[in-house]
């Protein structure tokens, strides 16, 4: 496994596991026509521009299959929580997950927000999204709930931080 920076040339491999990880783990959560119009495509160009302007995107590797895994972080959005730093998405193929590839990109983002300066990280996941336990498994713990209305439809969402630097096992 390699946890590496993303470079323009991942950005086709980055939309592709959002698209398939967004239709594998939000289908009966977000509305269909959401999932059924993602693209690939659509996708590669909004990755291969965070890459290029120089937005913190990680990736996660193997010899074998390529990319599997990504996640993207920087300065919190919301400056009404008390966390500097934010993980922006954690996606890991499905077939990939539960195999460790997660857990370093979180800790690699996590490392990124450190040296960055930021003290706390938080995370938004939908509430109905089962890697909420994976967040909780990290050291994640609750801070914030609220409903964001996306697609003509309110989705409930929670917030996990840390403590920074991280420590495995916080």
């Amino acid at each position: 496994m390699n946890i590496r920076r993303a470079v323009p040339e991942d950005a086709a491999a980055i939309a592709r596991i959002h698209v398939d990880t967004w239709r594998d783990t939000y289908a009966g959560v977000l509305p269909d026509h959401v999932l059924l119009n993602m693209s690939s495509t659509r996708e590669r160009g909004g990755w291969s521009g965070s890459v290029l302007r120089g937005e913190s995107v990680f990736v996660a590797q193997t010899v074998e299959a390529g990319i599997v895994g990504f996640g993207s972080c920087g300065p919190n959005r919301l400056r009404d929580l008390p966390c500097d730093g934010e993980i922006y998405t954690l996606y890991v193929a499905p077939g990939y997950q539960g195999h460790g590839f997660g857990k370093a990109l979180m800790t690699r983002m996590l490392a990124e927000l450190t040296e960055s300066g930021r003290r706390k990280a938080l995370v938004w996941v939908l509430r109905e999204n089962p890697a909420r336990f994976f967040y909780q498994a990290m050291g994640g713990r609750r801070l914030a709930e609220r409903n964001e209305r996306l697609w003509e439809t309110l989705i409930p969402q929670i917030a996990y931080y840390w403590t920074l630097p991280y420590a495995a096992g916080e």
